[in-house]
């Protein structure tokens, strides 16, 4: 639907080209009226039950926690060994999305009876600092999504996610390097959004830490590492030691779920943006609701039930989130069928499959990213 047309200097031609302008900017501007009224809709209902929904969300992550770590302790064989490491996966998982994410972008900032998820002061149970993502992601990201050179996500470690990213030797390996960035993403985050990637792989583009200054990169490193260690003593020392001679089990279980929850994460939020609209470091959206219409463009939704999409903390439906980020994920998927039902009105690509076509997809994109002949959709 964003698209540039060019002008001929044959009249005819000049004429219809111009008529198709028209109409594409028309189309746009009354897509964004009905998303704006969407919006103006949706957050007078934000309240109470929002609040319940998070309560009760973290009420069950806390519970899955302590199910998990007894289990963990107290487990003689394998059966509950491994239902103790399932509980604490899904723990990790709520509180990394369904709770994490969400709270710190704000989504239950002023809210009656949500006080201890509000975004300033919230405590992220995930190896990631707090300050630093809510400027990567919420500003960063948000504010810039798939546009070459000012989204630092399109360009991820060793990791060339959009063709318009400037090719580089390590790019080549990234079938590989991807599979390992899932094995320790929650740390792969943290090093990105702490600006600890940018310093050592100085990768050439706008980065998290304008520049290498010692004060500024030790500020970056004591912020990548005091979040990081307090949390892995916790669960790679704290916690196994209180097993006593089951010490090794309990490690283990607390190494498998965080490796589980890693790799899930991963799974869905790459799917978010890879494979979808990217566009040039100098696109500027004309008016909010070409905003509106890139970041659906720039998104992809995937299609899941209602239990798994909690356990993915509504990341499943990017389109929705990058239209609403400050919405509750259970408001997310409220009104996600009439998004789409507004986007399929009007023209505008919404992107949406089942997460294994979606996630074939992508890594074949990666793959594909890998050249240095890979050229821009």
């Amino acid at each position: 639907m964003l698209q540039s047309v060019s002008q001929t200097r044959n009249d005819g031609v000049v004429s219809h080209v111009t008529n198709v302008a028209n109409d594409v900017n028309d189309n746009i501007a009354a897509f964004g009226r009905e998303i704006e009224a969407l919006r103006r809709e949706i957050e007078p209902q934000l309240g109470a039950e929002d609040s319940q929904h998070i309560r009760a969300i973290d009420k069950l992550s806390k519970r899955l926690e302590i199910t998990g770590r007894m289990l963990l302790q107290f487990s003689f064989e394998p059966l509950a060994f491994s239902a103790g490491t399932l509980a604490l996966w899904a723990h990790k998982s709520l509180e990394l999305m369904e709770i994490g994410h969400m709270a710190l972008h704000g989504a239950y900032d002023g809210l009656e009876g949500a006080d201890r998820f509000e975004s300033k002061s919230f405590h992220w149970k995930a190896p990631i600092d707090e300050a630093s993502w809510r400027v990567g992601h919420n500003v960063r990201h948000h504010q810039y999504t798939n546009i070459a050179g000012r989204d630092p996500d399109l360009n991820f470690a060793a990791l060339r996610l959009s063709p318009r990213i400037a090719y580089r030797a390590a790019h080549a390996l990234q079938p590989i390097t991807n599979v390992f960035s899932w094995f320790g993403f929650a740390t792969a985050i943290n090093l990105h959004v702490t600006g600890i990637l940018d310093i050592y792989l100085e990768k050439g583009e706008p980065t998290a830490v304008p520049d290498r200054e010692r004060a500024t990169v030790r500020s970056a490193q004591r912020k990548f590492a005091s979040k990081w260690l307090r949390y892995h003593a916790r669960e790679y020392g704290f916690f196994p030691m209180l097993a006593g001679p089951f010490f090794p089990k309990v490690l283990l279980g607390n190494w498998l779920s965080e490796l589980g929850r890693d790799v899930h994460a991963a799974a869905i939020i790459y799917c978010g943006h890879v494979g979808a609209t990217d566009f040039a470091g100098d696109f500027e959206p004309s008016s909010r609701a070409e905003w509106y219409a890139m970041q659906v463009e720039a998104a992809r939704d995937v299609e899941m039930p209602e239990w798994l999409s909690i356990l993915c903390g509504g990341l499943n439906l990017q389109i929705e989130h990058h239209l609403f980020p400050r919405l509750p994920p259970n408001r997310l998927r409220q009104i996600a069928p009439r998004v789409r039902e507004i986007c399929q009105k009007h023209g505008v690509q919404y992107r949406s499959d089942s997460w294994s076509r979606t996630l074939t997809s992508v890594l074949s994109e990666l793959r594909r990213l890998s050249s240095r002949e890979a050229a821009a959709g």
